[in-house]
């Protein structure tokens, strides 16, 4: 861990990422407040935390999430992608725009993996790469 102190503030190296170093704020000794000039109050009040260490464990694990979700969406993305495409080679050849079998299947594989959450996931992603019926 590098920590740094500037005219701005004190800010604390926490790890890598892909994108680069993640980088947080280091509550002032006089203060507690880990605010620096862009931040909306301090890390606490953020994140719910009761102190400034868990604070900044709850800000990094939030960044993981956010890169998560970032990967998430991409995969959606490209799953509705590869349906628009399956979609077209069924209506082209003759067939209907929706296969109800296949989206059953789809439906138990997520249901099974995660739950009635997960089959109400499916639905959504179902929806997302073929639209409404």
């Amino acid at each position: 861990m590098t920590t740094t102190t500037g005219t701005t503030g004190t800010t604390s190296t926490t790890g890598a990422t892909s994108a680069g170093t993640v980088t947080r704020p280091v509550p002032d000794e006089d203060t507690g407040s880990a605010a620096g000039p862009a931040a909306e109050g301090s890390a606490t009040d953020r994140t719910g935390a009761r102190t400034p260490a868990a604070a900044g464990e709850i800000g990094d694990a939030r960044r993981v999430i956010d890169d998560l979700d970032e990967r998430i969406i991409g995969l959606i993305r490209e799953r509705m992608g590869i349906s628009e495409r399956i979609q077209r080679a069924r209506i082209a050849s003759g067939g209907r725009r929706v296969h109800l079998a296949r989206e059953m299947e789809v439906l138990r594989h997520y249901g099974d993996a995660l739950g009635r959450p997960g089959t109400d996931l499916a639905m959504i992603m179902l929806e997302l790469g073929r639209g409404r019926i």
